[in-house]
């Protein structure tokens, strides 16, 4: 993942969601463990693919597989702060998209994500339908 100080800001994410940590996110050391971590960006994943089929009215399900997915630890992570999950699309190819995350505790970026999700089809990798890339169009970085 390119060290880019845009992606540590908030405003260069075009969709957010507030989180709560829960006591068995936090290590000994009363910081949010790596697995945790990990957990967040998998669940805002998730939402925001849930947001774009909810709020695009005749759009079908999109189907991903997750083909790779990268973290940098910026900082330690508070318990129990509240967190604030940041969501951007950074690419869109012909069948994928790579997916641009950042986990920020306050102003604190403490984490980044880049996911590369595949969309498929029935036999395997399928180019993306114009309509989901028209939507996923609308949350490209804010830079």
């Amino acid at each position: 993942m390119k060290d880019d100080a845009a992606r540590r800001l908030p405003g260069y994410y075009a969709w957010t969601l507030a989180m709560e940590p829960r006591f068995s996110d936090m290590d000994p050391n009363r910081h949010l463990n790596n697995v945790a971590v990990m957990v967040f960006f998998e669940e805002a994943r998730v939402r925001f693919n849930r947001h774009i089929v909810e709020t695009t009215p005749g759009l079908i399900r999109p189907r991903y597989l997750v083909a790779h997915a990268s973290v940098d630890y910026l900082a330690e992570g508070r318990y129990p702060d509240s967190l604030t999950m940041a969501y951007a699309i950074g690419n869109i190819g012909r069948t994928s998209i790579r997916a641009q995350k950042a986990l920020f505790q306050g102003t604190d970026c403490i984490a980044l994500c880049d996911t590369v999700l595949v969309h498929r089809g029935e036999t395997g990798p399928a180019p993306l339908p114009d309509d989901l890339r028209s939507r996923l169009e609308a949350f490209a970085p804010r830079v």
